[in-house]
């Protein structure tokens, strides 16, 4: 693990700072001194974590679309940031089927947008977009995708993401070639972690059947995901981009995912839940399975542990028992701040 006192006053710019993992890398960020400003329109979900979690107080936090440049270079430009993390996306792969313009006008013009405002500004060293591991052309291998494979996600938001990390690249090789900005994208796993409540993931569905006293229905149990805890590539995240701030060489691209005996069905994401849960709850599946969404997914995370020494800390069983806890504590009106809090510090400690 690397110092992560390595941000203690450096300023900080997180797009998509509203969201589950912005919330968590604002946590994570304030708890390590950075300065940080946050650009994203308002919280996607109610409840969502940035709320419930008072993550407001940690940043400057300014709302505004990624789309909309002028009001994102005014606030980058008062920031000066000298680290820049892009999260702002449209995430969910069933709404993009629903509404593919708004997802390519905010996956891959919100990355023009962040990369303009660079390319415009002198103060940034590290910049990192966070992208995901459905940019790959998906054959259904059995063996995981690695960053030389091809980029062609088959869904809007995944060949949006894959459109992401191709504007990336242009902008490296045509303006930041020389190396005085670090670029890196990030193709990471599924996440899951306390204060999740996007529609159609797989633990936040759980948490709110549970909630209602039903059966929790699964759509495709059989399906191969690489699941991790949210911490685990936050902490990657906030690895490279100190890293690749002193080392312009260390730029590139790179998977973050679990080790493979985490990557997992579906159905046995469901039992860890419901074993962690308890109180009886169960799952059944739904024969309604939806649009198209792949049977076998994973990613070679051979680079990044080759290249920084990285490796996961929790396995997936520890990662979801996290999650529990977390939302327990949310429904009994505990101090979920304080919990965050206390699942960072586990972490740190390995």
């Amino acid at each position: 693990m690397f110092d992560i006192d390595f941000y203690r006053g450096k300023r900080v710019f997180v797009t998509g700072h509203t969201g589950f993992k912005g919330s968590w890398l604002c946590k994570l960020l304030a708890n390590a001194g950075a300065v940080t400003t946050g650009y994203s329109l308002n919280p996607p979900t109610t409840p969502s974590l940035f709320t419930i979690a008072g993550i407001g107080n940690d940043v400057t936090s300014v709302i505004g679309d990624i789309r909309d440049y002028v009001s994102l270079k005014k606030a980058f430009d008062h920031a000066k940031p000298q680290i820049v993390f892009h999260l702002a996306a449209q995430p969910i792969v069933r709404d993009s089927y629903q509404c593919p313009v708004y997802t390519y006008e905010t996956n891959v013009m919100g990355t023009v947008n962040i990369l303009e405002c660079i390319r415009m500004g002198n103060s940034v060293k590290s910049f990192l977009n966070v992208t995901t591991d459905k940019v790959y052309l998906n054959r259904e291998w059995e063996r995981g995708y690695r960053e030389d494979d091809g980029l062609d996600g088959y869904d809007p938001y995944s060949n949006s993401k894959s459109c992401s990390e191709l504007v990336t690249h242009a902008y490296k090789n045509s303006y930041f070639s020389d190396g005085h900005v670090s670029i890196s994208t990030v193709r990471a796993g599924n996440v899951i972690g306390g204060g999740d409540f996007a529609k159609d993931r797989i633990i936040p569905d759980c948490i709110r059947t549970v909630m209602r006293h039903e059966d929790i229905k699964i759509r495709n149990p059989y399906s191969i995901r690489p699941y991790q805890h949210v911490l685990e590539p936050l902490l990657a995240y906030l690895m490279i981009s100190a890293r690749q701030y002193d080392d312009p060489t260390l730029g590139g691209y790179y998977n973050i995912g679990p080790d493979d005996s985490d990557c997992c069905q579906t159905g046995q994401l469901a039992d860890l839940f419901v074993h962690a849960w308890g109180d009886g709850v169960r799952w059944v599946q739904e024969m309604n399975a939806g649009p198209h969404e792949a049977n076998f997914l994973k990613i070679d995370c051979t680079k990044v542990k080759s290249t920084f020494g990285w490796k996961p800390r929790w396995n997936l069983e520890t990662a979801v028992k996290m999650v529990v806890e977390w939302s327990k504590c949310w429904m009994r009106g505990g101090d979920t701040r304080d919990c965050m809090d206390l699942q960072i510090q586990r972490y740190m400690q390995g």
